[in-house]
């Protein structure tokens, strides 16, 4: 049966014990929209629960109305059987903690300020120091991070132990029920094994834990059951045992996927971009590859290994300091991304927050940052001529907004990423340059976006696409390039390539 079909309430483990949390039926309404239509779940004990959908399925509202964020217009929410009371200090009291993937520390305090923020120990109505301090060290060791001292200021520690003070943070209020949303989205690899054994550890001791995710790699690796969320509303919840990948995406998107990744055999042109032992100190030491037109090359490494350095490098953003790079047979010396563009190769940052958009301005202004000088008529740039080529960029992408005048902040990360995508394409490239195209996004608008990145290869563009996703660079690219320490060690064809052969490559710079 299509698990779409199917109603499900999530029931956590199998014992008798009465669940930790009960949400039943919850709804609720926003002026012209319904974000959640009666949702029912059931978290226990000592038990990982992950929650997935799209953008858009009802994952935050309900984690908001569980928070105490939001009031629920129909439905009752339970925790150990007791009725929640209205409110996020009465949320708090009743042991709910959220760690949303916008950290809500304060960089200027101390890490004990952080973590007792509106509830310092007092004695003698002074705040008792000595106490907090000692309380803040048991928090601490909970979560792993003993090189961590209660009077650092939280500001100047990186982001990974950022991310386990605010851990601490729910365990100091002897938090039962812990909501993780997008926990490793800012995080490397050996940060997340960390993360991992810290929500296993607590896990162990009893806590309940919903993990939110867009990748479902970790909801595999950490969750005891999933549940699915769509349009406002539950569609599939089971332990993990009984779910695989494909059926884990068919119920997010309400489709059957023949195939995850829409690759397809299209003929090639001639080479496009050439570069030769490209450098550009102090990274990336020695680039070598070339490319054809309608071609999908990936690259692969570990993070730091010189592959967004590589990008920026090949379309002017970054100065090279060795080596050359050619475009159709003829050498090129970029001096900005401008000059990139200008000669044909476009880049697309991997934070599309910092680097990618202007969050503040519509999604018209946006696609037409790249395209002002083709825009332009007796000195002053076509209104009309934006507003076209902004509708076209919507159209041809598909991008969910109610008009091309929408700001371009509010919508979601995959939208976001097809206005990127619609800018790019709005200058006709020859050569496409992705650097983490899908980060951050849901299953169902990666799919979107792979069908987008096919069609630009299809139309004649050569198109780089970093990833640090495996299954997206083997189910993705026509070759794979793998970098080492700012080297480009090894190439594999589609064909031929594995996830051991890559790995071996990213991480020892020689072949098995």
């Amino acid at each position: 049966m299509d698990v779409s079909q199917q109603e499900y309430t999530s029931t956590g483990n199998r014992s008798d014990a009465p669940p930790l949390l009960r949400m039943n039926g919850i709804v609720k309404r926003f002026p012209g929209v319904k974000a959640l239509r009666g949702v029912s779940l059931e978290l226990h004990a000592g038990h990982v629960m992950a929650i997935v959908g799209e953008n858009g399925a009802g994952k935050s509202s309900l984690i908001k109305t569980l928070s105490g964020a939001y009031e629920p217009d129909e439905g009752t929410i339970e925790i150990g059987g007791v009725r929640l009371a209205r409110g996020t200090q009465a949320a708090i009291e009743a042991g709910v903690a959220v760690i949303y993937q916008e950290l809500s520390l304060v960089n200027d305090m101390t890490v004990a300020e952080n973590l007792f923020l509106g509830r310092m120990p007092r004695r003698y109505g002074l705040v008792d120091h000595r106490r907090a301090n000692a309380m803040a060290r048991e928090a601490l060791a909970q979560v792993g991070l003993e090189g961590v001292t209660p009077a650092m200021r939280l500001g100047d520690l990186p982001l990974n132990k950022r991310q386990l003070v605010e851990v601490a943070k729910a365990l100091a209020r002897d938090a039962r029920i812990l909501v993780m949303d997008e926990p490793t989205a800012a995080l490397q690899h050996h940060d997340i094994e960390h993360l991992y054994a810290v929500v296993r550890r607590l896990r162990a001791a009893g806590m309940g834990i919903i993990f939110i995710s867009h990748h479902l790699e970790e909801v595999f690796e950490l969750a005891d059951s999933a549940v699915v969320m769509r349009d406002g509303a539950t569609v599939g919840a089971r332990p993990m045992s009984e779910w695989n990948e494909p059926a884990l995406v068919q119920a997010m998107v309400a489709r059957n996927l023949d195939s995850f990744y829409p690759w397809e055999a299209r003929p090639y042109g001639d080479v496009v971009l050439e570069a030769h032992n490209v450098a550009s100190a102090p990274v990336l030491r020695d680039g070598s590859f070339s490319i054809r037109a309608g071609e999908i090359v990936g690259i692969g490494g570990i993070a730091g290994a010189g592959r967004t350095e590589l990008l920026k490098t090949l379309c002017g953003a970054l100065p090279l300091t060795g080596g050359e790079l050619r475009l159709r047979g003829r050498r090129l010396a970029l001096r900005s991304p401008a000059q990139g563009m200008r000669a044909g190769i476009v880049y697309t940052a991997e934070d599309r927050k910092l680097e990618g958009l202007v969050l503040e301005a519509s999604i018209e202004e946006n696609v037409a940052l790249s395209s002002l000088r083709a825009l332009v008529r007796g000195g002053f740039v076509s209104a009309a001529r934006k507003r076209r080529l902004a509708r076209e960029a919507v159209e041809r992408f598909a991008v969910r907004a109610p008009s091309v005048t929408s700001l371009t902040g509010n919508l979601s990360g995959g939208n976001q990423q097809k206005v990127i995508l619609g800018r790019a394409s709005a200058t006709a490239p020859a050569v496409i340059l992705l650097d983490e195209p899908t980060r951050g996004i849901d299953v169902g608008a990666k799919t979107e976006i792979y069908a987008h990145i096919v069609a630009m290869a299809r139309a004649g563009a050569a198109v780089v696409l970093v990833s640090s996703e495996l299954p997206e660079l083997l189910g993705m690219s026509d070759r794979v390039l793998v970098m080492y320490r700012g080297s480009i060690v090894g190439e594999v064809a589609r064909e031929h390539a594995s996830s051991e052969t890559i790995i071996q490559w990213a991480t020892t710079g020689v072949a098995a």
